[in-house]
């Protein structure tokens, strides 16, 4: 079995090596590392390039301008050749070390898609950010009402799929908005979903987290849309 590594970047200088080289020490299955860099403007495409040369496993590709995280996705996703597609934020907030635990159900069950749950009891969550976390349990709890799942973490940054239930479906969004739509979408097609709990050290603006108020409201409509339309 081999793994894609999905790893999307935007001005991620500050963090990019240390996770690279994190999931460099994956030895459990073959992989490649598949970089996608949305434009950065800092110091993270020097970073890149100095990693695809020194390793054959990893690839990249640059976009011509800031397109958003669910860009990047479908970009990693187009050039994939692995059985699983895993997603891994650039950041440091998602441990490498649990991807053996991700990919479990994927070998002991029938899983084509498995979530990282921040909040089914991972070894360590760091807190912050309340108001974040009640909005994550709102529209984690619309994306269940409108797909029937039970889901405890909908916008998580660890999503991992079967190769062939990923490409199965048209992505359209290049935002956040990806999350919900990949879930939804993957829902309606019937494919078994898992979660996996996992341990979690958010970070705070400061230290460059990304996703807004807005992004939320974003969501909410790409659920809506993904649900009844295409």
């Amino acid at each position: 079995m081999k793994i894609s590594i999905i790893v999307p970047c935007f001005n991620e200088e500050r963090t990019l090596e240390k996770i690279i080289k994190k999931v460099l020490l994956f030895k459990s299955f073959d992989k490649e590392i598949i970089i996608i860099d949305d434009h950065s403007s800092d110091g993270s495409q020097k970073i890149i390039s100095h990693f695809c040369s020194e390793y054959q496993e990893i690839k990249s590709k640059r976009h011509d301008k800031n397109l958003g995280k669910g860009a990047a996705i479908k970009s990693g996703i187009k050039i994939s050749s692995g059985d699983i597609i895993l997603i891994q934020d650039s950041d440091l907030e998602y441990n490498p070390n649990e991807y053996d635990k991700l990919l479990k159900p994927f070998v002991e069950s029938d899983a084509d898609v498995v979530y990282g749950s921040r909040f089914l009891g991972g070894d360590y969550v760091r807190l912050h950010f309340f108001w974040h976390r009640v909005a994550n349990y709102l529209l984690t709890t619309m994306c269940n009402i409108f797909t029937n799942l039970n889901m405890t973490d909908m916008e998580t940054g660890y999503k991992l799929f079967k190769s062939e239930a990923i490409k199965s479906i048209d992505l359209k969004e290049n935002s956040f908005g990806i999350e919900p739509e990949i879930t939804v979408k993957l829902a309606k097609n019937n494919f078994t979903f898992y979660e996996v709990p996992i341990s979690y050290m958010g970070r705070s603006y400061e230290e460059g987290k990304k996703i807004t108020l807005k992004d939320a409201f974003i969501a909410i409509y790409c659920i809506v849309r993904y649900r009844f339309f295409n």
